[in-house]
């Protein structure tokens, strides 16, 4: 019986052990779970029942039933922000993976100062979110600003960029493709994961650099393009500081900056009807998990993964 007992002693102390790491672990996410809760959850579960409701922030909030979800029907200028933000994404997003893609891979050829070039280009994507690169931008595309000033030299009478609706845009377009740092980096990464080799063979088999190109590294590249697809169209869909900076906060000329979100805070914080900018934030929310359940269905025929069959 003693010997017994010494093995289940012996095997019940690795579920202890199981048991007491569990704990500690748990106790270091607490935190976390802590801020989940009341920083998203909480919020989120609060903005679906507001957006049941008419609510002014001021006075308590009255069940309307489903009244600003049908108001969003005949709301032209919602209409126009999902126009002008769609138009947004679908083109400067592209574009950006474009040249993050591009420049990935000058910079895989094996330049002297890496780190510097690295750093250098990502820095736009740490600074490209903010309010005082988006005053610059409003300052570089001004009457007076520097690229008019750089026109000049050519003999080109500048304008208003940001001032005229069919210019507007495309100078936002501009900055979101300028911070195309992240997804650079992470293109990087990707191209020094692709095995040496796959070139050699293909060198041998006489495949040029073009070839080389098309059937190797855009093919093994397809998962880290997915994936910075993903987080850049998502991200697109979310801008707002250089909306608001840009414009004033007003949606530019004949609203042709209204992004969804700068719109979506006009209604909430401006007109105070917090209760439609809650559903307006629900049916943005229904409109990225759309798209992005798109793009994870449509993966399947052009994302390969080099553990495939």
């Amino acid at each position: 019986m003693s010997a017994l007992g010494e093995l289940r002693r012996v095997k019940s102390q690795p579920v202890a052990r199981q048991r007491k790491q569990n704990k500690a672990a748990f106790l270091f996410l607490l935190p976390w779970f802590i801020g989940l809760a009341l920083i998203t959850i909480g919020p989120m579960v609060a903005s679906f029942a507001l957006s049941f409701t008419k609510y002014n922030l001021l006075s308590p909030p009255r069940f309307i039933g489903l009244e600003n979800y049908l108001r969003m029907l005949q709301d032209e200028r919602l209409h126009k922000a999902l126009a002008v933000t769609f138009q947004y994404v679908f083109i400067s997003v592209p574009l950006q993976l474009g040249l993050a893609l591009l420049l990935a891979i000058v910079l895989d050829r094996g330049l002297r100062g890496l780190s510097l070039y690295r750093s250098a280009f990502y820095l736009p994507s740490l600074l490209g979110a903010s309010v005082a690169i988006a005053i610059l931008w409003r300052q570089l595309f001004g009457v007076d600003g520097l690229v008019n000033i750089v026109l000049g030299w050519f003999g080109i009478e500048g304008q208003g960029w940001i001032s005229n609706p069919e210019t507007a845009l495309g100078t936002l377009m501009i900055l979101n493709v300028w911070t195309f740092g992240a997804p650079m980096v992470i293109f990087l990464a990707g191209l020094r994961q692709i095995p040496v080799m796959y070139y050699e063979a293909a060198s041998v088999d006489g495949a040029n650099r073009r070839q080389q190109f098309r059937h190797i590294t855009l093919p093994m590249l397809t998962p880290i393009i997915f994936f910075n697809l993903i987080l850049q169209l998502i991200g697109a869909f979310q801008s707002f500081t250089q909306a608001f900076v840009v414009s004033g906060g007003t949606g530019g000329p004949v609203d042709s900056t209204l992004f969804y979100t700068l719109y979506l805070y006009q209604q909430g914080f401006a007109n105070l009807n917090m209760g439609y900018a809650s559903a307006m934030a629900w049916l943005l929310l229904v409109i990225i998990a759309a798209l992005t359940a798109i793009n994870f269905w449509a993966s399947k025929y052009w994302v390969f993964y080099d553990d495939q069959d």
